[in-house]
């Protein structure tokens, strides 16, 4: 059992119940993205492909340039990146701005932009701090043409740059109106960081969990470079929306307890917390992986709603409260008392 197992069974899946369901042939094999494209080219490790508006890198013009935005966080060791919204020339000062605030909640600095008019002029908030030559060649980069809106973020951390213009691509097509109902894109992405660093543990972390199998060309570098050690893990994903994700397990006692060295566990802690895991794949466990759905995700777009709560039966209110069962309730001392519980009414 390996990555290619997992996805071959599942497309087989997806395609009966795309075409039970609603009579829709997809197409397969589908679509595989591996995570660092997909963050690199829409900013997200669940893109939606409905649409364009691809991210582009500037840095290489940009990072020299007269405005220091740009200049200043590549500079730092971060970059510079765009995306062109097809037709977003016809977005007001005010619509601009809205995106601004947009992009600040996905930690954004802010938000630089060129218009290209219908006529072919050009309005910016930067393009006055660059030569003639820098501006054309952003241009050229981003494939722009009258009637289009590139919009720039810079950033000393890259990732952040990503980010937020991942999410301001799906905000500028939604208020645009190109998202059709029924235009169906799955997209699977693979090749997950195996594990990523927790500047507040001050060690890497599993990105998913201890047990996530790496891949076997990385292999060597989960001493020397686990930051980039890629994982045999999956996510299946429609129209920005992932429906599940799974992965290849671990069945090895020698790459297991690598593994929780590479975690920064001591081999005293490993015997205490999984000693027992590590006993058992003594006996043989044979490679296995597998990949789980989140159905009431899958009955939400399927029936094109908006909201997760219309296809669950009895699902909770605004705060949090369950009607059919009257939960929360008040429980008798008793109750509390056999499971051992207290409640501490400290805040």
């Amino acid at each position: 059992m390996d990555v290619d197992d997992v996805i071959k069974v599942n497309e087989g899946f997806l395609k009966r119940l795309f075409k039970e369901a609603l009579g829709v042939d997809i197409e397969t094999p589908i679509k595989r993205l591996s995570y660092k494209d997909a963050m690199e080219r829409f900013g997200s490790d669940k893109p939606d492909l409905r649409f364009g508006f691809e991210i582009k890198d500037i840095s290489d013009i940009a990072g020299k340039c007269g405005f220091s935005v740009f200049s200043g966080a590549v500079e730092k060791g971060g970059s510079v990146r765009i995306i062109n919204v097809e037709g977003g020339a016809k977005f007001t000062r005010k619509e601009i701005d809205a995106l601004q605030e947009h992009a600040k909640t996905y930690r954004a600095k802010g938000l630089a932009w060129l218009k290209l008019s219908d006529a072919g002029e050009i309005s910016s908030s930067f393009a006055k701090f660059l030569t003639e030559d820098e501006v054309k060649g952003i241009i050229e980069r981003a494939n722009a043409k009258n009637g289009d809106l590139i919009l720039a973020v810079a950033d000393e951390k890259t990732d952040t740059a990503l980010i937020s213009l991942g999410a301001l691509r799906c905000e500028c097509a939604k208020r645009l109106g190109i998202l059709k109902k029924g235009d169906w894109k799955l997209v699977w992405i693979t090749e997950f960081p195996l594990l990523e660093y927790s500047e507040e543990e001050g060690r890497f972390t599993a990105m998913h969990h201890p047990f996530t199998s790496p891949l076997d060309e990385d292999l060597d570098k989960l001493e020397s470079d686990p930051g980039k050690v890629r994982a045999k893990a999956y996510d299946i994903v429609l129209n920005g929306v992932e429906l599940g994700g799974g992965s290849i397990r671990i069945h090895s006692t020698e790459l297991q307890a690598r593994m929780f060295r590479a975690l920064g566990f001591t081999d005293e802690d490993t015997r205490e917390r999984f000693g027992h895991l590590l006993d058992a794949f003594k006996y043989g466990a044979p490679p296995h992986g597998g990949l789980a759905y989140g159905l009431d995700r899958i009955c939400m777009l399927l029936l094109n709603r908006d909201s997760i709560r219309d296809v669950i039966a009895f699902p909770k209110v605004q705060n949090a409260s369950e009607l059919m069962m009257g939960s929360p309730s008040p429980v008798e001392e008793a109750q509390l008392q056999e499971l051992c519980l207290k409640i501490d009414t400290k805040e």
